[in-house]
């Protein structure tokens, strides 16, 4: 993959070259805001750069002239002129020697990668090949997932919210009756559990790998409100594995713990266990529960139906992801699915790195 570093630094000497006052601290504040978007959107680039790099409101029509010539992207709004300007002449600061073309081969090159990685993140997981499985899998391990968040029961001291007459009579008895300030308090925001349970049957294995690796980035983002299952023929719980720093160990200890990797499936009886042995005892109480899975059950169908139920009783939401929902024409008539449905808050796709990312917005938005 190509280092975009020099692509964006090479974007702020053109800034700088247009008249932008891009010093040291406005091209670092830059790069940090980069590291946390998507290199491959141009609207997050754009606003990133405009947030960071522009110094007044008269810089804004030199930094969409110039975002436009670098990336040869149109800017997400186009600015209403109010007077007439003079159009400001953008030249393009060159990364290394004047006279090189490197500069050149190495922002096309930028722009070749970035239109890859976003092509890639729209394949179905299951058709890719050697080399773009690879390159998924180091893209998911630079995944930063927040976590849900929900509401504490308990009150804590607050610079607003529901007066705190306790703190106030204390304050008032140490300024001998005078009450020198109120006092409040809130609840504040806590992260909410998320439980993933990870179909690993033979039908699902195209997508285990990925699926698992998804589960290893919420787990290291929020290890202490995110739990992973596999179930397949048996339930296996992972969490403890999935909370190594690297990718790779993780994957490994995750691989040595499942027995039952493509194997057949059991959905009614492992979710059945996972209510009775953890579920039922809060691990599901008021979690946002995620069943990943094609919903192909050689078991009883009406146990998964009777286990739903029970499972949605007990979570905040249950959301079904099934690989193949992101198809056209797909239908849920599998056994499983189809008597899961009704006990399931929402279907979601799951076949590709852009569906998964839409799953967190969904998962954050319970």
């Amino acid at each position: 993959m190509v280092d975009p570093v020099p692509g964006l630094v090479g974007f702020a000497a053109a800034l700088r070259a247009a008249g932008l006052p891009c010093d040291v601290q406005r091209v670092q504040a830059y790069l940090g805001a980069v590291a946390e978007l998507d290199v491959a959107e141009p609207t997050q680039l754009y606003w990133a750069g405009r947030l960071t790099l522009c110094a007044e409101p008269d810089d804004l029509p030199r930094y969409d002239d110039a975002f436009a010539a670098w990336f040869a992207a149109k800017p997400p709004q186009a600015r209403q002129k109010t007077t007439q300007r003079p159009r400001a002449t953008v030249t393009m600061a060159a990364l290394t020697e004047v006279g090189s073309s490197s500069g050149e081969r190495e922002t096309t090159e930028l722009k070749v990668a970035a239109s890859d990685t976003e092509v890639l993140r729209h394949r179905d997981i299951s058709q890719l090949t050697a080399a773009e499985r690879e390159q998924l899998r180091e893209m998911m391990a630079t995944l930063h997932l927040a976590p849900p968040l929900r509401r504490s029961m308990r009150l804590r001291p607050h610079r607003a919210g529901r007066l705190d007459p306790g703190r106030i009579l204390r304050a008032m008895r140490a300024a001998g009756g005078e009450p020198v300030r109120l006092a409040y308090r809130d609840r504040r925001q806590r992260p909410r559990r998320v439980v993933l349970l990870i179909d690993v049957s033979g039908s699902m294995s195209p997508y285990a790998d990925a699926l698992l690796r998804f589960g290893h980035a919420l787990v290291r983002s929020a290890p202490a409100s995110t739990e992973v299952f596999t179930i397949g023929t048996r339930l296996t719980r992972l969490s403890r594995q999935l909370r190594a720093r690297d990718p790779r160990e993780a994957l490994v200890a995750a691989s040595r713990a499942v027995p039952d990797f493509a194997g057949g499936t059991r959905l009614g009886e492992t979710i059945r266990v996972f209510l009775d042995r953890w579920g039922q005892r809060g691990l599901a109480r008021r979690a946002v529960v995620v069943l990943f899975s094609d919903g192909w059950e050689r078991g009883d169908a009406s146990l998964l139906g009777e286990q739903l139920a029970r499972l949605s009783r007990l979570a905040h939401r249950v959301l079904w992801v099934n690989p193949h929902a992101g198809r056209d024409g797909y239908a849920p008539v599998q056994s499983g699915i189809a008597a899961a449905l009704p006990h399931v808050d929402a279907l979601l796709a799951g076949h590709s790195l852009a569906t998964l990312e839409d799953l967190m917005r969904e998962v954050r938005r319970a």
